[in-house]
């Protein structure tokens, strides 16, 4: 018998689930975005608006829903665009059935991203029509199209990205220093496009690094400019201690500028990354003008390497703190008050450590004016033979300044690690492409791996042995000019003479003290 077949039509929009022979006006969105905040752009912003609203109002199947907007805000992916995220929100909440954009590459240029949010509305029966592509994503081909279009929308953000960054590394290997004046202390953009002192930041940043040359804490100095109601270069109420210690170790203020101090990992996400050498970096001195006299800013970086070495030893009470050193127990001296409610009272420092432990430590405690006077007495000795040890600080300047040998064993070691690292990569990839004895596989790239770690850590101490030198080298130049500025043979206690001549302070029992300069020369001076 022949087959009789009959076709039952059906009766529910597969998408909707609402029945065909209803009519049903379609609720519709508008999505406009624009990348910049440009005048122009702005523009272009405002219309798009303006089309859509008019464009879906025209339509007598259609229902206005609303028009979302993002503007400002890059596309390359959708998690910090609120107008996007709302709008996908809404949509699978039930509240719009269509959405009107003008293109692929307006919605997203994040493929990944494009697809997943179109497979997402998809499965709630919502619909995306690009205009420029004439793509509806309902549509049999419209995944297809789609992936093709997001795919070149992603590859623009690519290459845009690219000309981007070859264009600020050229401007960087050419000297041309930018800052981000918005929230950046003391410059502002000069009518030549190059930076300008703002003489009221400019005393402000001026007055930080004079607080903390005083011994006050990053800390401790944001807490004074929040209490006296000053703004923070952000514009907010409260100082940070990173705000304060950013200011300080800025080396902008002294008038150089450090340029690619991080760099975009990933295009599609604008990770920025802290650039520990995977990507050039160039320092520019006498860039603008300093806020900061450089020999001041090296010793407020000397000072910021001799308070992090004592660590939670530092006391910023004095500018005696953590400077003085007791010869028995090696503690530090401490500032006590005696007779502190009677006309008697006296600060005297003695060891923190003197009355702890079963032997009392037998150094003597010293007044302050004791401190003084002692400290005058071994700086006028260094004054009265200033030229014989300008002359010493100058060649051991010069035997710290080179690295010759240090860079040549660098160098060596890198070019080994390179070949190593080689040697790595293909026993890896041998062993993922064909068959081989798993223990002899691991003896091979574990010999591998420990002969890469030990070279990587003979790599790492000579960077230290550097760093070192360069901050001997600091601190003895720091030395030399405060010795060098010193005119007069007859000199009066300053706190920042001090700080910037003394090292450490030794108390020893027999009642002497040693003075350690930061030149490296030793004092000893007779209580």
């Amino acid at each position: 018998m022949a087959k009789n077949i009959t076709v039952i039509p059906a009766t529910l929009d597969r998408h909707t689930g609402i029945p065909s022979y209803m009519h049903h006006k379609r609720r519709v969105a508008g999505y406009a975005r624009v990348s910049t905040d440009s005048e122009e752009q702005l523009t272009s912003y405002e219309a798009q608006v303006d089309y859509y609203t008019q464009y879906i109002k025209a339509n007598p199947d259609w229902q206005f829903v609303a028009v979302y907007t993002d503007e400002g805000i890059s596309a390359t992916n959708t998690k910090h665009r609120d107008g996007f995220n709302r709008m996908v929100q809404d949509a699978l909440d039930g509240k719009i059935d269509l959405i009107v954009t003008k293109s692929v590459s307006r919605f997203a240029r994040n493929t990944v991203d494009s697809l997943t949010t179109v497979r997402k509305l998809k499965e709630k029966g919502v619909e995306v029509y690009f205009q420029k592509e004439n793509i509806y994503t309902l549509d049999s081909k419209g995944e297809l199209l789609i992936t093709i279009m997001s795919s070149l929308a992603q590859e623009e953000s690519r290459s845009i990205s690219e000309n981007v960054t070859w264009g600020q590394r050229k401007r960087f290997a050419d000297g041309k220093v930018t800052m981000p004046y918005r929230h950046f202390l003391g410059y502002r953009k000069g009518a030549d496009g190059l930076p300008e002192i703002v003489p009221e930041e400019a005393a402000l940043v001026q007055r930080i690094y004079r607080l903390f040359m005083q011994g006050k804490t990053p800390h401790a100095i944001g807490k004074i400019l929040t209490a006296e109601g000053i703004p923070t270069p952000a514009g907010k109420e409260k100082w940070q201690s990173s705000t304060i210690e950013s200011i300080l170790q800025n080396e902008k203020y002294r008038g150089d500028a450090r340029l690619q101090k991080k760099f975009t990992v990933d295009f599609l996400q604008k990770k920025m990354k802290v650039n520990e050498g995977e990507v050039p970096q160039y320092y520019v001195e006498n860039s603008h003008p300093a806020i900061i006299e450089p020999e001041e800013w090296d010793l407020v970086q000397v000072e910021f390497s001799r308070r992090k070495a004592l660590g939670s030893r530092y006391s910023a009470s004095s500018v005696f703190s953590s400077m003085i050193i007791c010869g028995d127990c090696g503690s530090v001296y401490g500032s006590k008050v005696w007779h502190s409610t009677d006309k008697y009272r006296r600060t005297i420092w003695q060891c923190n450590d003197k009355f702890k432990g079963e032997r009392r430590c037998t150094t003597p405690h010293l007044y302050e004016k004791d401190i003084k006077e002692l400290f005058l007495r071994a700086f006028s000795k260094l004054m009265a033979d200033r030229e014989h040890i300008l002359e010493d600080i100058r060649l051991v300047q010069a035997a710290l300044c080179d690295c010759t040998e240090l860079n040549a064993q660098q160098s060596a070691l890198a070019e080994e690690m390179e070949i190593v690292g080689e040697l790595i990569r293909q026993c890896i990839e041998e062993n993922t492409i064909k068959v081989q004895n798993q223990t002899e596989y691991l003896e091979r790239y574990d010999r591998h791996t420990r002969r890469y770690e030990k070279m990587q850590k003979q790599y790492e101490t000579l960077e230290s042995e550097r760093q070192h030198r360069k901050e001997q080298h600091d601190r003895i130049s720091a030395f030399a000019a405060t010795l060098a500025g010193q005119a007069e043979m007859s000199i009066e206690f300053d706190d920042d003479l001090w700080l910037a001549a003394v090292e450490r302070v030794t108390v020893n029992a027999d009642e002497t003290v040693n003075f350690t300069f930061k030149s490296g020369i030793e004092i000893t001076e007779q209580i």
